[in-house]
């Protein structure tokens, strides 16, 4: 199978799992069944029909309205599923159709619902990250097993790091941050460390704005999770940290 062909596949079983991932985000945080009852319209209750919940396309085609009461729907649920396919897609471009991209691709589905449940309720579930660390553990032991030392030891680094800055600074640091951080650890390996420094760049970025906007004293008051940009910073851990390791360590050493 062709890497095109393949990134293809990739987008759309994203796209379908993305359908799941905006239940996992909606009912884990409610300590809901993630299986029962199916899908339906929060307004009138509704179950949703299979073939309004083709990802995408199924919001397309009601435009946005639930067919039994015509509420809207919000458009956060198709992103959700289109950002899902185009992440899963851009790993098989990246890390080629083979073994290779497992690991990558477990990793963004991971950082989906923790991103969206983090910006609704500032928090990551610990079960979120316990099956984080389990696969990351799993696959790299399955196809990088020559890595896992390395893996392991990015872990308890980059895990190390933001304890001590949640005990030296417990209101700006959560311990979901911390367990976070260390399954980042697990499946970027050495590529946490540029990850980890593009999430601290991009949250001193946004809390600057923020400062500018509203002053020290109201800014400090918003309280932004601080999960998002740690998974943008795994993005940029996943698809560039290598090369920036590579870049550097040729640069200054």
């Amino acid at each position: 199978m062709s890497v095109g062909v393949a990134a293809v596949l990739a987008a759309i079983l994203g796209a379908i799992v993305g359908s799941f991932l905006n239940v996992v985000a909606y009912r884990l945080p409610r300590h809901e069944s993630l299986l029962h009852p199916p899908s339906a319209c929060p307004e009138c209750g509704t179950p949703i029909k299979p073939y309004d919940n083709v990802p995408v396309l199924g919001w397309l085609w009601l435009r946005g309205k639930c067919r039994a009461c015509k509420a809207p729907i919000s458009p956060k649920y198709p992103i959700v599923e289109a950002v899902t396919g185009l992440l899963c897609a851009a790993c098989v471009l990246h890390f080629g159709a083979d073994s290779d991209v497992w690991l990558p691709i477990v990793f963004v589905l991971l950082l989906v619902p923790i991103t969206l449940i983090d910006l609704e309720y500032h928090i990551i579930p610990n079960v979120l990250s316990a099956i984080g660390a389990v696969a990351a553990i799993v696959l790299v032991l399955a196809f990088q097993s020559d890595e896992l030392v390395e893996h392991l030891i990015a872990a308890l680094g980059a895990g190390g790091f933001f304890l001590v800055a949640a005990i030296v600074y417990p209101a700006g640091m959560g311990m979901g941050d911390v367990k976070l951080a260390a399954v980042m650890g697990l499946f970027l390996g050495r590529a946490v460390v540029p990850a980890i420094f593009a999430a601290l760049v991009a949250g001193t970025v946004l809390g600057a704005i923020i400062i500018a906007r509203y002053g020290a004293q109201e800014g400090r008051k918003k309280g932004i999770p601080f999960g998002p940009w740690l998974a943008l910073g795994s993005l940029v851990g996943l698809f560039a940290g290598d090369e920036i390791v590579d870049w550097y360590l040729d640069t200054f050493t």
